[in-house]
């Protein structure tokens, strides 16, 4: 668990040194007011920027170590969050019909169909046939 502070405290240092070295050239005068950046803010600045950033990822890594490690210990409870889902509306509830009352129902239309697709006198085009069985003895055949 030291190692883990220690580690956070020079991670959280790492990135002071970094945001100091982002803005030592104006704090310090070495950049001139209202005139273009030199190579030494340059150089500066994006170093400072590089050890922020790693500074940063240490801090936050080391950060949330020590907390897993407190949990772990039972020092720390996790609370669960809530996640609210909203109820589903009811549908209104359908009548169940079984197999054969649909079968039942569908019957003339499957016949009606059939007898559309057998019929002699077709206007726009050859249809394909799609067998000699009725649909509806198939469907029995199940």
């Amino acid at each position: 668990m030291i190692r883990k502070f220690v580690g956070a405290v020079a991670a959280a240092l790492a990135l002071m040194a970094g945001l100091w070295l982002m803005i030592a050239p104006w704090a310090l005068g070495s950049q001139p007011d209202n005139a273009d950046w030199t190579d030494i803010t340059t150089s500066e600045f994006w170093t400072g920027l590089g050890v922020a950033v790693v500074g940063l990822a240490g801090a936050i890594s080391f950060a949330l170590a020590i907390h897993e490690e407190l949990v772990k210990r039972g020092l720390v409870v996790v609370k669960p969050r809530k996640v609210e889902q909203p109820e589903p509306e009811a549908a209104p509830a359908a009548p169940q019909a079984s197999s054969a009352e649909l079968a039942s129902l569908l019957a003339p239309l499957v016949e009606a169909l059939r007898e559309d697709m057998n019929r002699g006198d077709r206007a726009g085009g050859e249809h394909r046939q799609n067998g000699k069985a009725t649909l509806v003895g198939v469907e029995d055949n199940r």
